[in-house]
């Protein structure tokens, strides 16, 4: 018996391999498409370039990933198919080469997970390539009373989008590319969705294979089965980068600094206070684009002691980031971000 299983278990070892391999020759022959529509140069000043502090852009290896799987799913372009029915009046069944045929954009986007805490890390910003979701659904014909685009990665996790945020202009895709190469396999290879102004468990199915028209009082995807909100707009939300948390730093000016976020709205102000006294306008950033974090200082004269500083944003809309602490089921965290530092 035990020779059987590891007769077995390395037969399983020798697919996989094999599998892997095949998955990373498919993405090394990968040649990104050229685009006409390109992103907007990062205008001077809009990355603070503050040690310890967010870089506007965020580097592959270290964006953020969450997944349900417990190994990364393998799919060659080869393999890959997106298959389009549902309340549609043309089901469509495209291609990785028909994919490529079409039309493709660049833009820098910030996703955020909605499990992220009160000043976590699960936000990044990175340039994709992709082609326009608008486009796919005009093409279908999506029917008058769908109000849900549920699509499906080839490892069978579902995913529930707004159709009307996907057709608002907004610049949802399917991105081929993140930050300059084809999709690393852990974010999506070789397809991915980016919507902005969503948390990624309701827009940025990874390994996508399937879109279905349907809706949301007829479908349920697998967060929203597990008692998420079911259409996920992204909160305004702020964070502390640097100083450390309880880092000592000098009596004197020390300065402040920190990302803040709103996508698809924009980041208005940002206000910053010590030990509950009162609010003080931070520097913001040059503003890139209302779909990306905003990054922001203050210079503080600390005198010494232990002391609290807070931070808080308002979007472009008027909403000023919410006070009281939530956890982030069912629709994402709400709080102010707070840190400890000690001067002396």
């Amino acid at each position: 018996v035990a020779a059987a299983v590891a007769a077995a278990a390395g037969v399983a070892g020798r697919q996989m391999n094999q599998r892997l391999s095949g998955v990373l020759d498919s993405r090394r022959r990968v040649t990104i498409p050229a685009v006409a529509d390109r992103a907007a140069p990062i205008p001077p000043g809009v990355d603070i370039e503050v040690p310890g502090a967010t870089s506007f852009i965020t580097p592959n290896p270290i964006f953020y990933r969450i997944d349900t799987a417990l190994q990364v799913p393998r799919l060659t372009t080869e393999d890959w198919r997106l298959r389009i029915h549902g309340m549609v009046d043309r089901e469509v069944t495209l291609t990785w080469d028909q994919l490529l045929r079409r039309t493709p954009l660049e833009r820098r986007i910030t996703l955020t997970c909605v499990s992220n805490e009160v000043g976590g890390d699960l936000a990044g910003n990175a340039t994709w390539i992709g082609f326009p979701m608008a486009d796919l659904l005009d093409e279908v014909g999506v029917q008058g009373d769908a109000d849900m685009l549920l699509s499906t990665s080839v490892d069978g996790f579902t995913v529930g989008t707004p159709v009307e945020v996907l057709r608002d202009g907004r610049d949802a895709m399917l991105a081929v590319a993140m930050n300059g190469e084809p999709l690393p396999l852990e974010h999506g290879f070789p397809v991915r969705q980016v919507v902005p102004g969503l948390y990624g468990y309701v827009s940025a199915t990874k390994w996508v294979v399937d879109w279905e028209l349907t809706r949301f009082d007829r479908a349920q995807a697998y967060w929203t089965k597990r008692g998420w909100g079911a259409r996920g707009p992204i909160k305004t939300a702020s964070r502390i980068d640097v100083p450390a948390a309880f880092a000592p730093v000098p009596v004197g000016r020390v300065l402040i600094a920190g990302t803040a976020w709103a996508q698809h709205r924009g980041i208005e102000k940002v206000e910053v206070r010590v030990d509950e006294g009162p609010w003080q306008t931070a520097t913001l950033a040059p503003e890139y684009s209302l779909d990306t974090w905003r990054q922001w200082t203050w210079q503080w004269d600390a005198p010494e002691g232990v002391h609290n500083v807070q931070v808080r944003a308002t979007d472009l809309d008027g909403n000023v980031q919410v006070e009281e602490r939530t956890p982030p089921i069912p629709d994402g965290a709400t709080g102010w971000h707070g840190r400890t530092i000690t001067v002396r």
